[in-house]
């Protein structure tokens, strides 16, 4: 059976969006200045929730997650840059651990960083 590889793209609506593409580049490192994010192969997680989950805002379709290698040197820089970032003891599990914020459009952002080796 034909099947998909992984995740090709992800497409947000912006107000602005040269200024969340810069955004996105000056607090996360992802640069689209080539066209394409180059990532390090790892998990990724494709998970419908029920209509009614309260795991992220109920007005919201999407929640964006991104691995990341430091959670908590990225959640000093992004509190230095004056964005609130929420953390909670129950969301780290043994997959790791967990914070989240939101971009200029309010779009949530979940940050993870996994348990064990480092990925990529």
């Amino acid at each position: 059976m034909a099947q998909a590889t992984g995740i090709g793209g992800v497409f947000l609506r912006a107000g602005d969006a040269e200024a969340l593409s810069s955004w996105y580049r000056t607090h996360l490192g992802i640069d689209l200045s080539q066209g394409a994010w180059m990532q390090s192969a790892g998990p990724t997680v494709f998970a419908p929730f029920p209509r009614d989950s309260t795991y992220f805002e109920q007005d919201r379709q999407v929640m964006l997650n991104f691995r990341v290698d430091d959670l908590d040197g990225l959640i000093a820089q992004l509190v230095a840059a004056d964005i609130a970032v929420e953390t909670r003891a129950e969301w780290d599990s043994e997959i790791g651990r967990f914070a989240r914020i939101h971009d200029p459009e309010g779009n949530p952002i979940e940050l993870w960083e996994p348990a064990g080796p480092a990925v990529g």
